[in-house]
């Protein structure tokens, strides 16, 4: 009975967990709104406050409710990051090479604009770095180039699109790690467990070319 019980209780918090997010996604209370307490709320889904008060727990920890001491919860906002976090945890990797590229064509029309001159050094610092190893070692070039692109897209000075891209990045990087066994392969120096991402758009040194002007200006 002791193993079974948690199981339960941690069920019952789901379903008002679930109840609670799709309350707030309808717009049952506005953003700054207090909330009903939790008796109210616990007579409305049909469970115990105690369950009540663990699943507004979850909610506060994830940024959606705040909870003020004697004074009530208040409604702070209607998207659920946890949420975010959990799909974009599922995506695949075609979805990933696509949102990577998505957000890269956006960073570089703003580092265009905000970009500084320490941007620019360190851009053309990478971009040598990666040409170097364009035709020597598959696992340094990787890395250098997604350093490139990393510093492309901090270079339009916007914290959440580098922390997305830098996701992203990080799903793509992986994916792409060089497979020792098609190195001999490789006519002309690049390697074909490298190659399907470039012929999708993640920029080699002839395509990243083109960005750069538009950031060198």
């Amino acid at each position: 009975m002791t193993d079974i019980a948690p199981l339960i209780k941690r069920s019952l918090v789901d379903q008002a967990l679930e109840q609670l997010r799709w309350r707030i996604s309808e717009g049952r209370w506005a953003i700054g709104e207090r909330l009903p307490t939790e008796p109210e709320l616990a007579a409305e889904l049909g469970i115990s406050r105690n369950t009540v008060r663990e699943a507004m727990r979850v909610l506060a920890f994830s940024g959606l409710i705040e909870i003020r001491q004697g004074d009530g919860s208040y409604l702070r906002s209607m998207t659920d990051p946890l949420g975010a976090m959990r799909a974009l945890s599922h995506c695949t990797l075609e979805q990933a090479q696509e949102t990577r590229q998505i957000l890269e064509v956006e960073a570089v029309g703003l580092a265009a604009v905000r970009r500084t001159e320490a941007d620019l050094t360190a851009l053309h610092e990478a971009l040598k770095a990666s040409a170097v190893l364009y035709h020597g070692d598959l696992e340094a070039y990787i890395s250098a180039d997604l350093l490139f692109h990393k510093r492309l897209v901090d270079a339009a000075h916007n914290p959440a699109l580098s922390e997305l891209y830098q996701y992203f990045s990080a799903i793509v990087g992986v994916a792409v790690a060089p497979d020792p066994e098609h190195f001999a392969a490789s006519p002309g120096g690049v390697r074909p467990a490298y190659r399907p991402a470039r012929s999708r758009g993640t920029p080699g040194p002839g395509t990243r070319q083109i960005p750069l002007p538009a950031v060198d200006q």
